[in-house]
């Protein structure tokens, strides 16, 4: 960008959401600086850790309509901001298949049902096609026909969470921005009678700062299983450990994910191990010659609804958290919320997307 650069910006966290708004000032022309307590790897991220699905409709069956319609402005906006990175991202859209087995129908009825009831709510939606098991073979051959019944939700997503993290960072570099690893801020260490912006991005590191802040403990396993062909976005009901297998580019698959209310960082235990493993294997039986690349566990940041909220903390002081285990699927509203919140003072999405925007009370 030619001229002269507008005031500047200072962007605390340096994790997808971070990354995002820093590219969309400085592609405004402010001048930004980024504050990341960890390292340009990002291991400390949670989204270091995700799949990275985007799947408003399947999602539906454990959160409300807003963060769907913020699934559904994400598939159409993910598209504009990887166009605007200076590398390929995987990113596709081809659906979500999802599958049981016969003994836990009883799950999968409800399941079917809450989704139904979405459609209803959303009509704009991509459909959802009943399979029955030679339904299931056509949309995923390799599959075959070991499962009698399944559904399929079109237009469904998913882009590669470690490409998109990585392009991100060289954009910044390309932009200018200036970002300090291994440098934990907050708030109070910026004096606001200097002026310019301030945006809290730091998900759990913001816990000092946001009392109803907590981590919900997440595990994931990935694996490189060239001899496994699924396509797209794969996943298994089950009424105690559902999970999802979503194919990476070279053979990579990412397997999870566990969901335990604990901020516990340690290693993935063997029993989140088994079961993930052991589902995975009744999907694809070629999954047992795969090789395992990483355990991971991850704690998402997470506030007392499982709702995300932005809160003012000053005039020009914004507070964006709580994206809990839909990041990569509500990150593109986040940010559009809180360019507007940014340009007016106020958001016309967030009333679409029945977002909070607060005032700080601790």
């Amino acid at each position: 960008m030619s001229g002269a650069r507008s005031e500047r910006a200072v962007v605390l966290g340096a994790g997808l959401m971070g990354r995002l708004l820093a590219c969309e000032l400085a592609a405004a022309g402010h001048d930004v600086d980024v504050y990341e307590a960890g390292t340009a790897e990002a291991p400390g991220s949670a989204a270091h850790v995700a799949a990275a699905m985007l799947a408003p409709l399947a999602e539906s069956a454990v959160t409300e309509l807003g963060v769907v319609r913020m699934g559904s402005h994400a598939l159409l906006r993910w598209p504009e901001l990887i166009a605007q990175l200076g590398r390929p991202v995987f990113f596709q859209q081809q659906g979500t298949l999802v599958l049981w087995h016969r003994q836990d129908a009883a799950e999968a009825t409800r399941f079917q049902q809450l989704l139904a009831a979405t459609a209803r709510d959303m009509p704009q939606l991509p459909g959802l096609e009943v399979l029955d098991g030679a339904g299931v073979a056509r949309i995923e051959p390799s599959i075959g026909e070991r499962f009698a019944q399944g559904l399929y939700l079109r237009g469904e997503g998913q882009l590669d969470n470690r490409e998109l993290l990585s392009a991100l960072l060289q954009r910044l570099d390309e932009l200018g921005v200036r970002v300090h690893w291994s440098s934990p801020r907050s708030p109070a260490d910026f004096d606001e009678s200097l002026g310019g912006w301030l945006f809290d991005c730091r998900g759990l590191g913001a816990r000092s700062d946001w009392s109803s802040l907590r981590g919900v403990r997440g595990e994931v396993v990935r694996l490189h299983a060239p001899e496994v062909t699924l396509t797209r976005p794969t996943r298994l009901l089950h009424p105690r450990y559902p999970i999802y297998i979503a194919p990476k580019p070279g053979g990579v698959f990412v397997i999870g994910a566990t969901e335990i209310e604990s901020d516990d960082m340690s290693p993935v235990s063997v029993r989140s191990a088994l079961e993930l493993l052991s589902a995975a294997y009744s999907v694809h039986p070629g999954f047992a010659e795969g090789r395992v690349l990483e355990l991971c566990s991850q704690c998402r940041p997470t506030l007392r609804d499982n709702l995300p909220a932005i809160r003012w903390l000053g005039p020009r002081r914004l507070q964006i958290n709580g994206l809990y285990r839909h990041g990569f699927l509500i990150a593109p509203a986040m940010l559009d919320v809180a360019m507007e919140c940014m340009s007016t003072g106020q958001s016309t999405l967030a009333e679409r997307f029945a977002l909070r925007i607060e005032a700080c009370r601790g």
